[in-house]
């Protein structure tokens, strides 16, 4: 049976609860993620935020701010004031079977890996359309 650790995306990019929303922000434009696991400097999981999360915590673009005091506003935000902390995450052994269904169950967009509790990857929808589209390819070859 396949394992998580075959499937999940590592290295993981990742922040501090001290880093600011505009961190967050810029590394999810920059990277094209949609989720960040927070860690402690010893890389120990303690959070997840989201691209929702970040939109949520975004003033409306109907309040006609200028970027820059867009940035001012996110810089000051600090990421532990809108992570979540509640998040089910999956040991590198976890069946990937098992994972699925814990994300289409719970409409999660991914689970962290931890190991011991400290962060060592990241399963997404992506890694598993990435899985679907592997295995449909290996099907189409044996016709």
């Amino acid at each position: 049976m396949l394992k998580i650790k075959e499937l999940m995306s590592t290295p993981v990019f990742s922040l501090k609860e001290s880093d600011s929303l505009y961190s967050a922000r810029s590394l999810m434009d920059l990277q094209r993620i949609r989720h960040i696991p927070i860690v402690t400097v010893d890389n120990i999981f303690t959070g997840l935020v989201t691209h929702r999360d970040i939109l949520s915590a975004t003033i409306s673009q109907l309040a006609e701010l200028d970027p820059d005091t867009q940035r001012e506003i996110d810089s000051g935000i600090p990421i532990r004031e809108i992570m979540r902390t509640d998040i089910a995450t999956v040991e590198e052994d976890t069946l990937v079977r098992e994972a699925a269904q814990t994300l289409l169950n719970h409409k999660y967009g991914c689970l962290p890996v931890v190991h011991e509790g400290e962060l060592v990857g990241i399963i997404t929808e992506a890694d598993f359309l990435r899985l679907t589209i592997n295995l449909m390819e290996a099907l189409d070859e044996q016709k």
